[in-house]
């Protein structure tokens, strides 16, 4: 049995989250998390290259295996959310460089698998990613936290309805 090394991510235009974890043997390692911060008053292209450019280094850097990516929730800001599609295509297309599979998980199967229930608040999600992985402090920002969350989800191999 290989340890495998899953890089989570949490797309957004002005703060993509991204965590690595390792999971051997049914146990979980920390490795590093962080968020790729993009300025307000860069043009759109622009941010989209600086979130481009930071995950190539950290994919460099870290050498994950497998990656699991959020899905999009469009809730009532659909413009917002087309925005952030686009974050998600420059992510989708620097792991598949990367040539790593990328499993996409719903937000609600992330917090079902961190916390047992799909309604759970930001800090709670930050409570059991603190838990699960046996860190000091819980992960901070919580898009840090969400995408930790993701590769502790892909870790577990859930492969709920409708996601790949």
């Amino acid at each position: 049995m290989e340890i495998r090394r899953i890089i989570g991510v949490d797309p957004g235009l002005a703060s993509t989250g991204w965590g690595i974890i390792d999971f051997y043997k049914g146990k979980f390692t920390h490795i590093a998390h962080g968020c790729i911060i993009t300025l307000p008053d860069s043009s759109r292209g622009e941010r989209l290259l600086v979130i481009y450019q930071s995950i190539k280094k950290i994919l460099q850097t870290y050498k994950p295996s497998e990656a699991a990516m959020e899905n999009l929730y469009f809730g009532r800001n659909v413009s917002s959310a087309m925005i952030v599609s686009e974050a998600r295509g420059i992510l989708q297309l620097a792991l598949i460089q990367s040539k790593l599979s990328v499993k996409e998980l719903t937000p609600n199967s992330i917090k079902k698998a961190v916390s047992g229930v799909t309604r759970a608040e930001k800090t709670q999600i930050q409570e059991m990613v603190r838990i699960i992985l046996g860190l000091k402090e819980k992960p901070k920002p919580d898009h840090a936290a969400d995408a930790l969350a993701a590769a502790i989800c892909s870790a577990h191999n859930f492969n709920l309805p409708g996601e790949k």
